[in-house]
């Protein structure tokens, strides 16, 4: 069984969740397995080691698990992109629609350096909202945003659109 194999069948499928007609990928079950998660670690470490990565901007909450090992792998610092009154000093946000109202990301002001090469990382590429905003937020301090890494997408939501187009996109898991 290949890496990806491995992971895709520690991922737990739910039937119905949060709504009829709806099946959640639920990574913690991949995350908890100790083989699962070194390859999924693995995974986004070959797929930027020695690429000149600055940073690896991580997305509440899920992404802060795969984006702090893959910083500290490739020699990178760790960018906090967070809800709304979770960091304490000065912020910049960004505003992003979901399916019914809106949400709001945000960044410590002094967090990125104009020119700085950012990978940003989440556990699920779904309709590409959030990563979207995480970009816009990036590229407001000056910094370069590289490339948006994911460890499932959901290719039928098409999210890949939604994402800035000068950018890479990696996942390891399609649904």
């Amino acid at each position: 069984m290949n890496s990806i194999e491995l992971v895709k069948n520690k991922i737990r499928n739910i039937q119905d969740f949060p709504i009829k007609g709806i099946v959640f990928r639920d990574i913690t079950t991949a995350v908890k397995d100790k083989e699962a998660l070194k390859e999924m670690i693995d995974f986004l470490t070959d797929k930027f080691k020695n690429r000149g990565i600055d940073y690896v901007a991580v997305v509440e909450s899920r992404g802060f698990v795969f984006g702090s090992a893959l910083a500290y792998n490739i020699g990178a610092g760790c960018i906090l992109i967070r809800k709304p009154g979770k960091l304490p000093a000065e912020t910049i946000s960004e505003e992003y629609a979901l399916e019914y109202g809106s949400d709001k990301l945000e960044i410590h002001k002094d967090a990125l350096e104009k020119g700085k090469n950012v990978v940003v990382v989440d556990d699920l590429l779904a309709t590409g909202g959030t990563v979207n905003a995480a970009c816009k937020l990036i590229r407001k301090t000056g910094a370069n945003v590289v490339a948006a890494a994911f460890i499932i997408e959901l290719t039928d939501l098409n999210g890949r659109k939604n994402l800035p187009q000068d950018i890479e996109i990696v996942s390891m898991v399609k649904y």
